[in-house]
């Protein structure tokens, strides 16, 4: 039997300190929340380093050459459109302009059709030098465009019939065959995650190989071909170096090279609103659309991964 005092004497025996064991949960979740903010840190900055040159880029697209010079942080009092119009008409831009949408427009499409219908068939037949033919496209993203200009500029001036430099046609070809390789490398991939038996049964159905890739497989690659598509426009609309070795006739420039020439004339003419205002007119397509098809280009990036 015990008693009061031996019952007060036991709760009043100081108790053992519990303390927590960190699991490797917690070290995960901490690890976790740094490296979400180191990403989100690092997204931030770049976004910094690219939004700010393009903003300053377009206020002092709208003001004067003085005003840029003695103020190039300050944000336009008045807006001088009339920096755009001289863009466009004393300095020739829309001419440049035009050139690059036919050069681009056609390369892109033929980019699309010839290297869509090569991945095609390199990622659904076997034949004898498939996987060859496969790494040989491979092989082609390794030269470095500057080894090829040289070779370019002889195969182009001594075609058989007549000279293909400064010429549309031209460059259309050497766009497309730059930006072959790439485009079957992505493309294979690509074809290589769409079901086999929506083609299988267009087949059984009496569809040719033909109709087959066209009105079946073609509309299925769509999110594949968007992205693709969009990285050939991006690259061919920036194209600098090739343009300015094989295409030397002023009237046939484009909009790199016009802009080149601008920021060259500017040394004497001193119109710097001007060369904001051309620049603006060359990247504005390029943000155009990238805007539009962002969401398709994120989701051709990622199906080959969900598939």
């Amino acid at each position: 039997m015990t008693t009061d005092t031996e019952t007060v004497s036991k709760s009043d025996e100081p108790r053992p300190a519990v303390t927590k064991q960190l699991g490797p949960t917690d070290g995960r979740s901490s690890e976790g929340g740094v490296l979400h903010v180191f990403s989100h840190g690092m997204l931030v900055v770049w976004a910094l380093m690219v939004g700010v040159p393009l903003l300053w880029v377009l206020w002092s697209s709208f003001k004067t050459s003085n005003g840029i010079l003695t103020d190039p942080w300050g944000l336009p009092t008045t807006f001088h459109f009339e920096n755009w119009a001289n863009a466009w008409n004393k300095a020739n831009m829309g001419q440049y302009f035009l050139n690059t949408i036919i050069v681009v427009g056609g390369s892109v499409i033929g980019t699309m059709v010839l290297g869509s219908m090569a991945a095609y068939v390199l990622a659904r037949f076997t034949f004898p030098g498939n996987r060859l033919i496969y790494y040989a496209f491979v092989a082609g993203m390794s030269f470095p465009v500057f080894m090829l200009v040289i070779p370019l500029f002889f195969v182009l001036r001594d075609f058989p019939g007549s000279s293909l430099l400064a010429t549309y046609q031209g460059l259309i070809l050497v766009y497309i065959a730059y930006s072959l390789p790439f485009t079957i490398f992505f493309m294979t991939a690509f074809f290589r995650t769409l079901p086999t038996s929506v083609a299988e049964a267009a087949m059984i159905d009496g569809a040719s190989h033909t109709r087959t890739f066209f009105q079946v497989m073609v509309p299925m690659a769509k999110p594949g071909l968007i992205s693709i598509g969009i990285f050939n426009f991006l690259g061919q609309w920036n194209q600098y170096l090739l343009p300015m070795v094989l295409n030397q006739q002023e009237d046939k420039y484009v909009l790199t090279q016009g802009l080149a020439m601008i920021a060259l004339q500017q040394g004497y003419e001193n119109d710097w609103g001007a060369l904001m205002a051309g620049m603006m007119i060359a990247m504005l397509p390029v943000l155009i659309v990238y805007f539009i098809f962002q969401r398709q280009v994120q989701s051709g990036l990622t199906a080959g991964a969900l598939k």
